[in-house]
């Protein structure tokens, strides 16, 4: 995310703030037991207290902090035990957007597969992380869609900063950004040719070390503080 936080839109704002502070959880940098005050966060920021505060009030809705008598808002303990439970989920649900992606694919989802194909190879001949980083968005926006179930889109969508955030902090292993485009160039090419069971496979494979890869990475963040 950029450090853009002008304050003219303020309903984007609200949502990026909230988005930033969520990432910086899931991402270690905010560690458990780490006090969270308005003030700092406003003047890191640069922008007003009240977008922070209703940040932390969402926050705190979906567990991620708590409020603590004479302490204030702090980082809830996030276990790798709740950390494996959303993978497990994630792992159910993208493997079925990829069966069903397999399934169900047309013409026009074909070639969007194709070039989308021709992306990563790019990719991962310049080696980019930024590139990495973007196109990881993409493909899995390009997965859920194919898949062709608003129910099952909507679920993955309301997952998405869970996904960011794992992928994003998984990067941060040396050889993981390359290691997850050849995963998901795999399981397009599969998708592609409708072989429905290596499609569910290999995504169920990249789940996996996407898992390791960003327990991995907060353990090192972790032992770094």
């Amino acid at each position: 995310m950029g450090n853009n936080w002008a304050e003219e839109d303020l309903l984007s704002l609200r949502e990026r703030v909230f988005i930033h502070i969520k990432d910086l959880i899931l991402e270690g940098e905010f560690k458990t037991g780490d006090r969270l005050v308005e003030r700092e966060l406003a003047e890191r920021l640069n922008i007003s207290r009240t977008p922070i505060r209703e940040a932390l009030f969402r926050l705190e809705s979906q567990g991620f902090v708590k409020t603590v008598p004479r302490k204030g808002v702090i980082v809830a303990d996030i276990s790798d035990k709740e950390i494996i439970e959303v993978f497990t989920i994630l792992s159910s649900l993208e493997v079925l957007a990829a069966k069903l992606a397999a399934q169900k694919l047309d013409d026009e989802t074909k070639s969007k597969f194709v070039e989308y194909c021709k992306k990563v190879e790019v990719c991962l001949k310049d080696k980019n992380d930024n590139d990495f980083s973007n196109l990881h968005g993409e493909l899995n926006h390009l997965l859920y869609s194919s898949a062709k179930n608003s129910k099952l889109y909507e679920i993955l969508s309301g997952l998405s900063d869970y996904i960011r955030a794992f992928a994003k902090t998984g990067y941060k292993n040396p050889g993981r950004p390359v290691q997850s485009m050849e995963e998901h160039l795999r399981i397009m090419e599969a998708i592609i040719n409708q072989e429905i069971e290596m499609a569910e496979y290999l995504t169920k494979i990249h789940i996996e070390n996407s898992r390791k890869a960003y327990i991995e990475a907060v353990n090192q963040v972790k032992k770094s503080k």
